[in-house]
């Protein structure tokens, strides 16, 4: 490969080289830096950016696809459609446990081909069943399991990203790798509508669908009876996973620096390593997912309580990574380190206010719209029913996707206010934020909830959601910081992974309590729960990060 470059260890100095390992890597070296090393680590992150994006877009696109098989009658209830969502988010965030820890393993350049390539999976199967409506429910639970990989490759682009640039810029480039990789929500939430609209493929991509209901893309509404092609949902994303696989393998690095991939096997044994960790994620999210769900969709009924449920997939994977012998093991051991660090503990309960809400609102967003102002709520026979369509309700896939984009949008600017002004005071007002739009967005899905007419609270409700996405988008740049500023640079990059993976069961969380507080007829007590949660982050934050005497005073 023609611009790859080796670093002399001896003298320090840049090299032409040949291979796509890089043996010496200092981006704290500013000669270094200005020289060489801004050059290939920029390469590398706007390469990592556009995978990423992909890997977000097939991980949540069942928020808009469900919508969609509401609008054309596939033959599930609606609780059978929000198990969908659940079962991308419980599975992504569980793979990024094992993702946290490819880099090392496995080297950045092998990692982000490897698991970009695998996402042509899920696509391509969400596209086949997707042409029959008497596909069983099975089949595409099993490709929302599947595409639970999106949600894992977050970890390995994020610690790998972390190794590339020096710590006064990663605040900036964190945060562009995240947001413009969480553009893969928005992107998905515009792109997937408007493919649906036409036949993208041809012959080849299959027969079109007749709406019975109206459904609708950001330039308006569709009405029922129109043409769509709902599996264009899943085919679109090979057109650009398949260049993004050849990028990733002739534009990207591995670096060989001790604390970095030292001894990384070759590419088919670096790619056996991380399908391995991959299966063992697999295995515990399908299990605690049997656990969890009703009998009706497909799991065990024995009902047990999600939290729990949590704990064991968590405990149960880390576990068994460790078990596994040799090299990995011994590796797995020296990265474990990072869990005797309490700080580890205290940003995962921060990240998970930032991140965890941004993923968990986007991916429950469109179907949250659909069925709180989509139907009327009226009294009939002294009972309270939900089930009347609204013709006048405004359209999920019409605006859906302006909360993640917001979200996504601002987070580099969070990264960027966060490394002048410090991390943990952006995190802090965002906090107060959070808790205050919360309360509102519960206020005012109570009053829709229970009216006739509940268009009339959309706006209100639509503004301060908007709001809550953008606290998120703006705290989850300020946490890179933090932690960049918190850990040594060798726990930097698994911590970002880590904490990652625990803030990713949003993606699972929010989706399953607002299904069931919308099924039990009270969904602002999902959001009153989330104002309660961000209430605990901001003492959190305020004891370890922001009190002067604090251990890391980092204002």
């Amino acid at each position: 490969m023609s611009d790859s470059h080796v670093v002399d260890p001896a003298g320090g100095s840049p090299r032409e080289g040949s291979g796509a390992d890089i043996q010496n890597w200092d981006p704290e070296n500013t000669a270094f830096w200005e020289a060489e090393g801004k050059k290939i680590a920029n390469r590398n992150l706007w390469i990592s950016i556009p995978s990423l994006l992909c890997g977000f877009a097939v991980w949540l696109y069942w928020g808009v696809i469900t919508v969609q098989m509401l609008n054309l009658g596939f033959p599930f209830a609606k609780s059978e459609l929000f198990t969908l969502m659940a079962i991308a988010g419980l599975t992504g965030a569980t793979l990024r446990i094992p993702s946290s820890f490819f880099i090392r393993l496995a080297g950045g350049r092998n990692t982000i081909f490897f698991t970009t390539a695998l996402l042509m999976i899920p696509a391509f199967g969400a596209g086949v069943a997707l042409q029959n409506q008497d596909t069983p429910l099975w089949v595409f639970q099993v490709l929302a399991l599947l595409s639970g990989l999106g949600g894992g490759n977050f970890a390995s682009s994020m610690s790998n990203i972390s190794f590339f640039f020096p710590k006064k810029q990663q605040g900036l480039a964190l945060g562009l790798n995240a947001g413009l990789g969480n553009f893969g929500v928005t992107t998905m939430q515009i792109l997937v509508p408007l493919a649906m609209t036409f036949g993208l493929f041809g012959a080849m991509g299959g027969d079109s669908m007749v709406l019975q209901n109206s459904s609708g893309t950001l330039i308006g509404k569709i009405a029922a009876g129109s043409e769509t092609y709902i599996q264009n949902a899943g085919f679109v994303w090979l057109l650009l996973l398949v260049p993004l696989a050849f990028l990733g393998w002739f534009g990207m690095n591995n670096i060989r620096t001790s604390d970095v991939s030292p001894e990384i096997p070759n590419p088919v044994g670096s790619f056996a390593i991380v399908s391995f960790m991959l299966l063992i994620g697999f295995v515990t999210a399908a299990f605690g997912l049997w656990l969890l769900l009703p009998e009706a969709a497909n799991g065990s009924g024995f009902g047990v309580p999600k939290e729990i449920v949590l704990v064991l997939v968590v405990a149960s994977t880390v576990f068994l990574l460790k078990q596994i012998p040799g090299q990995i093991k011994s590796n797995l051991s020296r990265q474990y380190q990072i869990f005797g660090n309490k700080h580890t503990w205290a940003m995962s309960v921060i990240y998970t206010m930032t991140f965890g809400s941004f993923i968990g609102f986007a991916a429950s967003f469109p179907l949250s719209i659909k069925v709180i102002f989509g139907y009327q709520h009226l009294m009939v026979d002294g009972v309270m029913t939900h089930d009347t369509a609204n013709p006048n309700g405004p359209s999920a896939l019409m605006y859906a996707w302006m909360g993640p984009f917001i979200g996504a949008l601002i987070r580099p600017v969070g990264g960027w206010i966060s490394d002048k002004l410090g991390g943990a005071l952006v995190t802090q007002v965002c906090s107060v934020v959070m808790v205050a739009s919360a309360l509102g967005v519960a206020y005012y899905m109570k009053a829709a909830y229970n009216s006739a007419t509940p268009e009339e609270f959309f706006v209100p409700f639509f503004i301060l959601f908007l709001v809550l996405f953008a606290a998120t988008g703006i705290g989850n740049g300020s946490t890179f910081r933090t932690i960049a500023m918190v850990f040594p640079k060798e726990q930097a990059g698994p911590v970002l992974g880590w904490t990652s993976a625990i803030a990713a069961y949003g993606a699972f969380y929010i989706p399953k309590v607002l299904g069931e507080q919308i099924k039990a007829t009270t969904p602002e007590v999902a959001l009153i729960g989330f104002a309660c949660f961000y209430a605990v982050c901001i003492f959190i934050n305020w004891w370890f990060y922001l009190r002067k005497d604090g251990e890391f005073y980092n204002p």
